[in-house]
């Protein structure tokens, strides 16, 4: 499902956007800073402050999760289902490792959730369409973001 662009282009980035549905059908958009890819068909953020996302996976599993580079203007969509694994398992013994690389804030994480990815696809901004390349969006991009106010 991830291809190794998008399994990249979520280590560099990390943040990740995670669309979640509601008991009243309202959308819920939640950013996650603790993603990791644990292999090309599930991807996992260590919650550490999720009460909303919790609630509405345990509703409905189904999310979507978006990781896009600002700079590059490149990024990707992943769909499928998610589930909540609770600190003192196995299963979270055996994921825990994964999420060692923040150092003090890793150990906040009570549970970690887990999407099993069931469709993943590439997103860039329509700019690649007329010809910009990469080296062109970055640095018109880093100007643009990195600019004082």
């Amino acid at each position: 499902m991830l291809t190794d662009v998008m399994i990249n282009i979520l280590e560099k980035q990390r943040l990740g956007f995670v669309a979640t549905v509601g008991k009243d059908g309202t959308p819920s958009l939640s950013p996650k800073g603790t993603f990791v890819a644990l292999s090309p068909k599930t991807i996992a953020f260590g919650d550490i402050r999720s009460p909303g996302t919790r609630r509405n996976i345990a509703i409905n599993p189904r999310v979507a999760i978006n990781f896009v580079d600002p700079i590059a203007r490149r990024g990707f969509r992943a769909k499928g289902d998610a589930e909540i694994i609770d600190l003192g398992t196995e299963a979270f013994d055996t994921l825990f490792p994964h999420f060692t690389r923040w150092g003090a804030l890793s150990r906040r994480i009570k549970k970690i959730v887990q999407s099993h990815i069931l469709e993943a696809t590439l997103m860039e901004t329509p700019a690649y369409d007329d010809g910009a390349t990469e080296a062109e969006l970055r640095a018109i991009w880093s100007d643009i973001l990195l600019r004082d106010p």
